[in-house]
């Protein structure tokens, strides 16, 4: 039996994926082999010895001490696409909001109480409409910063709507760029394209390499009627930057999904409370892909969209399902192999079939045995110098 704490409220139909005859699931568990979570704040104190993953229901892994787990061996999943959706759609919006007088149109609307009589309000709208005049988006051009799951989907959604597409990112994964429609013009340079882009749309995690990216020197290079679109993460923008560039006009506005004390109330600046994932359809689609990637790391070892360790899939025959497998972690140090391989040859127990992938610095094995392992061979391989666990499966 597989235990596996929850936090936060799970989707049902992810809980679903984890059947009732061979995982306990719940939030008061301890001892957990697994923990599933969204936004919880996890604690180094929670890496206990006998946890081996980490689930989270979401793109993102800040809440996640994943250096701690990585040092002790547990692999941390994320949901990457899972919610590209539903950041998509938003993204949309805010294309919208920030082409048109949208906003501040529906707040002239509303505030008009005291006029009760239709026609005299009819007369009022007409007169005072061209106030929210604004632009189609159709025939603009947008700038992808960031090709991943989210940004490839905003790229096809902009094509669809009749913009024009840029986009920019160094990173881009053979498979991502499958799914990249052919109407995306690649730019190699990201001064290029921000500087070329009525619209810009960020989609890049937090890394060293991204943190304050779009600084001065990159709001100098925008046009100046620029709309900048953050629906990735806050730490993007260098903050005190983006006021020099919204108070100078240099910047049109700014529409993100993070607000903080210093935009509130601007008039060129629209936040939203974090909910570019909010939907239901997200949350399931999260829950539904963390449940169904922890049942296979769990049941049978296998590893897909780990944050810290390599991907890795081994099929289990016939052979392999009446003996044991053994999934090991260790430091990606040389002749590692050769000395697990060679306690299981001092204990007289043939391999079937094994996979041995790395990743940075953690390297993980995947081993199928013809039969289970004694406690001795186990404990002997444990003992083994840059070993971090060892698990039968």
């Amino acid at each position: 039996m597989h235990r596996i704490q929850t936090f936060n409220a799970i989707s049902e139909l992810g809980l679903r994926k984890l059947p009732a005859d061979n995982f306990d699931v719940g939030p008061d568990l301890s001892n957990a082999d697994a923990i599933l979570l969204r936004s919880y704040k996890l604690e180094t104190e929670s890496i206990t010895s006998t946890l081996k993953a980490v689930a989270r229901a979401g793109a993102g892994v800040n809440n996640v001490p994943v250096e701690s787990c990585t040092a002790k061996g547990v692999v941390v999943f994320n949901t990457p696409g899972a919610n590209a959706n539903a950041v998509k759609e938003l993204v949309l919006c805010g294309l919208l909001l920030g082409s048109r007088g949208i906003i501040p149109g529906i707040g002239f609307a509303t505030s008009q109480e005291k006029v009760t009589d239709y026609g005299e309000l009819s007369k009022l709208m007409e007169s005072e409409k061209k106030r929210f005049k604004g632009n189609e988006i159709a025939g603009k051009t947008l700038g992808v910063v960031g090709l991943g799951s989210i940004g490839s989907m905003v790229a096809d959604m902009a094509i669809k709507l009749g913009m024009r597409v840029q986009g920019f990112d160094p990173a881009l994964s053979v498979d991502a760029a499958w799914r990249l429609p052919s109407e995306v013009k690649r730019i190699e340079n990201l001064n290029t394209l921000i500087g070329n882009s009525d619209f810009i749309s960020l989609h890049l995690p937090v890394l060293d390499s991204t943190r304050n990216l779009i600084d001065a020197s990159m709001f100098a290079t925008m046009k100046k009627d620029t709309c900048l679109l953050n629906f990735a993460r806050d730490e993007i923008v260098d903050s005190s930057a983006l006021i020099e560039a919204l108070n100078s006009g240099s910047l049109r506005n700014y529409i993100c999904d993070f607000p903080r004390p210093e935009l509130a109330k601007r008039t060129n600046v629209i936040c939203m409370p974090h909910i570019g994932a909010s939907t239901a359809e997200a949350e399931e689609n999260c829950a539904i892909m963390a449940a169904n990637q922890l049942k296979d790391f769990l049941e049978n070892g296998n590893i897909k969209n780990s944050v810290n360790f390599p991907n890795l899939h081994l099929d289990r025959d016939s052979a392999a399902e009446k003996g044991s497998r053994l999934a090991i972690s260790n430091k990606n140090v040389p002749k590692m192999l050769g000395q697990i391989l060679s306690v299981l040859a001092d204990q007289n127990i043939n391999v079937i079939d094994m996979l041995n992938k790395s990743r940075d610095e953690v390297a993980y094995n995947l081993i199928d045995l013809e039969d289970t392992p004694s406690d001795e061979a186990i404990a002997a391989i444990a003992q083994i110098d840059d070993v971090i666990k060892v698990t039968v499966l």
